[in-house]
């Protein structure tokens, strides 16, 4: 599996983005698919996950009522929406899918994902 994630740039503070992370080599309509980000000298943090088996979504609390996660599993790809971006918000995104295991219910946890995107920059100036 290739996870391939585009979409950042620079924005200005309440601006909006779209992320995608599109798959190569297995299906998303099993799987689970994270989002999570990693400012510089921090860790990386869940942003949100989406199950394709059953359209569960989780957000984490700083961005819940600003981003919106969803699939579409004819083009293999998740995206993330992204409104009232604030500087806060800026990081490198990574897309993860989860394949094995539990794919009912989606998971925050970064440790059960098994594919990991290669990461696109989202800077929001203030």
């Amino acid at each position: 599996v290739q996870l391939q994630a585009f979409g950042g740039g620079l924005v200005q503070a309440g601006g909006y983005l779209r992320l995608s992370c599109a798959a190569s080599g297995r299906t998303f309509s099993s799987a689970v698919t994270g989002w999570f980000r990693q400012a510089p000298g921090k860790e990386r943090l869940f942003v949100a996950t989406i199950s394709s088996s059953s359209g569960l979504t989780v957000y984490a609390d700083s961005v819940k009522d600003r981003f919106t996660i969803s699939r579409d599993i004819a083009k293999n790809t998740v995206y993330l929406q992204m409104n009232s971006l604030k500087p806060e918000d800026t990081a490198v995104y990574y897309c993860a899918v989860r394949v094995t295991g539990s794919r009912w219910y989606p998971t925050a946890n970064r440790d059960d994902y098994d594919y990991w995107g290669q990461g696109t920059e989202v800077t929001v100036s203030s």
